[in-house]
């Protein structure tokens, strides 16, 4: 069914042009829409029929998706505007903007879920339950297992995260339609309202649901560390140009699904043909373009790659600064030669999750590299990685 929706609704299968990915947004949000509505107009009936507070939860549920599904199109249709002199970077942040309105909404209906459980429970009634309930709910945990397939192929295909958070709240859904229909099934064999408790519990996986994905909005919104395998592709990519010797300080700014702006230093030998380096940098840049969709703008560091005494005292320090801490590492590594004394100029790369004292840590590699040889004299910075 998933594959046929898209055969008919998708024509071009070109993930990385932003006109297809918001035709699988509004495919995905057009269906999400259309399933919750009848879901949440059937169950609402028999739950006023049958009494039963947490169908009729659940019916409430499957509203708050309607009203998701709708704002995350919204979400893709404004994302998808052309940029403009406001915007340069284009609207892509609205899918989280939206995003983020959807989870408020979840949180919402989860309190008041909680609220009216609370009351049920310290008022009970037996719902009246007949064997058309039990079908229907049969059905609805069925049909919302297949929404979550179908949201999770989709979320996959486009890497989208506010489709995969829909892939979540519809396998949340399901497993509180279960729980409401193990209620009925209760209230008909045993004659036990546990119906209190069944709309606690779905009132808790909504919550639940509404916490998850706010944070991880709130997450995008607020800028997150990006993805290691991104990080380790432009790396690798990098080593297949000539006089590339390695990349450093790579910076990655999110402004929207498929719209990374991307920065980083690159070292290039001092002695190189300076405008050779500029071309083989242009044609980096464009090639990351090409293959990752990400505008990148890229640094030339020019270092010493032909002195013995440079290559030297370069796998020098790097041995130091390791001994210290497998996860510290140097780059921007150079020499100035002032005759009673050589300065060693270095940028020292600790992690950003750890605090450390800066300067004891100076202090540390300077003496190990001064005890080597009184001339040589380490300046050192210290930063942090934003990866």
């Amino acid at each position: 069914m998933t594959n046929l929706l898209i055969k008919l609704f998708i024509k071009d299968k070109d993930v990385n042009n932003p006109e297809t990915r918001g035709k699988y947004g509004i495919l995905s949000s057009a269906t999400g829409i259309i399933v919750n509505i009848l879901l949440s107009i059937v169950k609402m009936i028999i739950g006023v029929i049958a009494g039963s507070i947490s169908i009729i939860s659940d019916a409430l549920n499957n509203i708050t998706d309607v009203g998701s599904s709708v704002v995350t199109m919204i979400g893709f249709k404004v994302s998808q505007k052309k940029i403009d002199k406001d915007h340069p970077w284009g609207h892509g942040r609205m899918e989280y903007i939206t995003a983020f309105i959807v989870d408020i909404i979840i949180l919402m209906v989860g309190f008041e879920l909680l609220k009216s459980s609370i009351d049920k429970i310290i008022h009970p009634e037996l719902p009246t339950v007949s064997s058309v309930t039990i079908v229907i709910l049969v059905i609805a945990v069925l049909t919302k297992l297949w929404l979550f397939f179908f949201y999770r192929k989709i979320a996959k295909t486009i890497d989208s995260n506010a489709i995969k958070g829909n892939a979540y709240d519809s396998i949340s859904d399901s497993i509180s339609t279960l729980v409401v229909l193990l209620s009925a099934i209760v209230a008909v064999v045993f004659g036990i309202s546990i119906d209190g408790y069944a709309s606690l519990i779905v009132s808790a996986f909504i919550l639940f649901t509404g916490y998850k994905a706010i944070k991880e909005t709130i997450d995008l919104l607020l800028g997150m560390k990006p993805d290691p395998e991104f990080i380790k592709e432009i790396e690798e990519e990098s080593k297949k140009y000539d006089m590339i010797s390695g990349i450093h300080d790579i910076m990655v700014h999110d402004y929207g699904p498929g719209r990374k702006i991307v920065s980083f230093h690159a070292e290039v030998p001092a002695n190189g043909d300076i405008c050779k380096v500029h071309d083989i940098i242009d044609q980096m840049e464009q090639d990351l373009y090409n293959k990752f969709n990400c505008i990148t703008t890229i640094h030339m560091d020019p270092i010493v790659v032909d002195n013995e005494e440079i290559n030297g005292m370069r796998e020098f320090t790097e041995k130091v600064v390791k001994e210290l801490n497998p996860e510290f590492s140097i780059h921007d590594f150079r020499m100035t030669d002032g005759g009673q004394r050589i300065n060693l100029i270095f940028d020292l790369v600790v992690p950003r999750d750890k605090e450390y004292n800066s300067e004891e840590i100076r202090k540390t590699i300077q003496n190990k590299i001064h005890e080597k040889d009184n001339k040589y004299y380490a300046v050192i910075k210290v930063e942090t990685s934003y990866i």
